[in-house]
C-alpha cells in the first residue's frame, strides 16, 4: 500500500505527541512508516512544511465557533483562545511547532483566521487586527511553553508551584489584560 500524506502527518503527530520535537526527524518517520526517507519527500518538500501540516492537524479538534455579535466578541475571543490552549497544551513542543506554522503559513491554521475575524467583529481596526492576533497568539504560545517547561522541570519531583503558576488562571488573566489594552488604546488613540 502506498504512503499517503495523511499517513505521514498522522505519524508525525504521533511521534510529536509521544516523544516531542527533538525526536521528530524524517529518518524516524521513515522507520515508523517502514519506507525510505525519500518517500516522505514525495509528499512534503521539507520537515518545516510537514510541521505546518502537523500544527494544522493539532488544531483540527477545535470546532469553528459561531460568529459573535460585536458585544460578545471579546468573550468569543477568550473562549477560542482557551480551546486552542486545550488542544495544544498536552502535546510536547506544540508551541514551537505552532510558532513555525504561524510564521510560514498562518492561513493554513483555520483558528487563526477565526481569531482575526473575531477581532474585526470586536471593532479592532483592520490596520491593527493582524497585530492584535499576533499579540494574542504569542501569549497563547508563551503560556503553553511556560506551562510545559514548568512541568518538565518538576518531572520526577513533587508537583511544583511553578507548574500551576502558568495554568489556566494565568492564561485567562493575560487574555483579559490584552483585550482591555486594545480597548484602552482605541480610547486613548
Amino acid at each position: 500500500m502506498a504512503l499517503t500524506r495523511e499517513q505521514l502527518i498522522d505519524a508525525a503527530v504521533g511521534v510529536l505527541s509521544e516523544f516531542g520535537l527533538a525526536d521528530l526527524s524524517m529518518r524516524r518517520l521513515a522507520r515508523e512508516l517502514d519506507v525510505q526517507v525519500g518517500a516522505l519527500y514525495w509528499h512534503v518538500k521539507s520537515k518545516q512544511e510537514l510541521l505546518v501540516d502537523v500544527a494544522a492537524r493539532l488544531l483540527d479538534a477545535v470546532p469553528r465557533p459561531d460568529s459573535p455579535t460585536p458585544a460578545l466578541a471579546p468573550m468569543a475571543i477568550a473562549a477560542l483562545l482557551r480551546q486552542l490552549r486545550t488542544a495544544l497544551i498536552t502535546v510536547p513542543d506544540s508551541a514551537e511547532v505552532m510558532q513555525l506554522a504561524q510564521s510560514m503559513r498562518p492561513e493554513s491554521l483555520d483558528p487563526l483566521g477565526w481569531l482575526l475575524d473575531f477581532l474585526r467583529i470586536a471593532g479592532v481596526p483592520e490596520s491593527d487586527a493582524t497585530y492584535a492576533r499576533h499579540v494574542l497568539v504569542n501569549h497563547l504560545l508563551g503560556s503553553i511553553g511556560a506551562h510545559q517547561e514548568a512541568l518538565a522541570l518538576a518531572a520526577g519531583t513533587e508537583p511544583s508551584e511553578a507548574s500551576s503558576t502558568w495554568g489556566d488562571e494565568a492564561f485567562d488573566y493575560g487574555v483579559r489584560v490584552i483585550l482591555r489594552g486594545m480597548t484602552l488604546e482605541r480610547i486613548a488613540g
